[in-house]
């Protein structure tokens, strides 16, 4: 009787047996168990509906009217509600998921205020497609669709499948093709592959797969000095930088052949 161990199941073991033994019997009836639960749940509900963890209403900062009234539709909270009952993971996910949410963070402020701190995507270019007209951001992510490209006329056009997963590309041909003022139509994406450059009066200027860039400017450098955009010219293949190729409109081919044909005559 006086080993630690036997000692320790006196002091220790047996006090809890008896105690484990009557909550055991307690709880056996149903009707305390109910009791039990209930005065836990009104327990509960006493802490978590204390004013001072109670929010009452929703602050959105950074994004525009329409977008702050797409995040209230996605987030419908029933206002006044317990901060206990709001998974502010799960309702950033919810918000993060929105095309035009570049980045989103939300907290409880003191007052009851859920803030939304929104970093909106800006529309760099303007993506044109089989299903309508679209906005994308620098990095190619789909922002919002547009009825028309009037809506966006202020924005480079691109167009073609696969043109979203190389607006980097795209951005920089715009930006060596600021030469060509106004002339310049926009860009179309070839095969998922290459890009076309199309300007007014239907030239078009074909670029090779891997280099486009170089290959614009060196098109622009020509036209600069000989005026070639200039003169009856449908496109300027560049595929082949070995061996760019241009070709003419139908009727200066024609008046070439006629010309041809007077000379061979006059001789």
């Amino acid at each position: 009787m006086l080993t630690p161990g036997i000692r320790l199941g006196l002091r220790i073991g047996i006090p809890f047996c008896i105690v484990f033994a009557a909550a055991s019997i307690w709880l056996a009836d149903p009707a305390r168990r109910d009791a039990l639960r209930l005065y836990v749940a009104d327990l509960r509900a006493s802490i978590e509906e204390r004013p001072e963890f109670m929010v009452s209403l929703m602050a959105i900062d950074g994004a525009g009217p329409s977008l702050a009234a797409d995040i209230r539709e996605v987030l419908p909270v029933d206002f006044p509600v317990s901060s206990f009952d709001l998974d502010i993971e799960a309702m950033r996910s919810t918000v993060a998921g929105l095309d035009p949410v570049k980045s989103v963070s939300l907290r409880i402020r003191p007052g009851g205020i859920l803030q939304v701190d929104v970093t909106e995507r800006q529309p760099a270019i303007v993506w044109r497609t089989r299903d309508g007209v679209a906005l994308l951001d620098a990095t190619g992510a789909h922002i919002t669709q547009i009825a028309s490209r009037t809506e966006r006329a202020d924005l480079p056009l691109i167009a073609g499948d696969g043109a979203d997963e190389h607006v980097d590309e795209a951005l920089e041909l715009i930006a060596a093709a600021q030469p060509l003022g106004a002339r310049l139509r926009g860009l179309v994406r070839i095969g998922e592959r290459r890009w076309d450059v199309v300007l007014d009066r239907d030239q078009r200027i074909q670029l090779p797969a891997k280099d486009p860039v170089p290959a614009l400017e060196r098109v622009i450098a020509l036209s600069e000095a000989q005026d070639m955009l200039e003169r009856d010219v449908a496109v300027v293949d560049m595929r082949l930088g070995a061996r760019p190729t241009v070709r003419m409109n139908g009727a200066a081919v024609e008046d070439w052949w006629r010309i041809r044909e007077l000379n061979s005559t006059g001789q």
